[in-house]
């Protein structure tokens, strides 16, 4: 499946299960382990869990099976590792506090329109 394809299924496996705040960053030029990052929040950390199983259950179902995930067992803050994409479900504390946006492209504007995906 190409990154564009996974995208794709990623986002759509995310607003499926109600996942806030989209954001797609394209960080092939500044990453050397993945093209692209795709951040959203989850309400709870059992709304975390299901986003994530979600997520890795429907591409394991189109033939790209995760390389793998961690922090499932508080999910908080749940990596996803697909390859080309990183998926981050995380609440809304841990994404305050970490603004992985800001760190992988300053100029990010948090103001934009949060009910939208937003491509940086």
């Amino acid at each position: 499946m190409n990154s564009t394809k996974l995208k794709k299924l990623v986002i759509d496996c995310l607003e499926d299960m109600k996942a806030r705040d989209i954001i797609e960053l394209d960080v092939a030029e500044v990453s050397g382990f993945t093209d692209y990052m795709i951040i959203c929040t989850g309400n709870s950390n059992r709304q975390v869990k299901a986003i994530s199983d979600h997520v890795a259950l429907e591409a394991k179902k189109q033939g790209h099976p995760a390389y793998g995930s961690e922090g499932g067992a508080t999910a908080e803050w749940v990596l996803i590792d697909l390859g080309d994409i990183i998926v981050h479900v995380m609440q809304q504390n841990a994404r305050d506090f970490y603004q992985l946006e800001k760190l992988w492209n300053p100029e990010f504007n948090s103001d934009s329109d949060s009910d939208q995906t937003n491509s940086l």
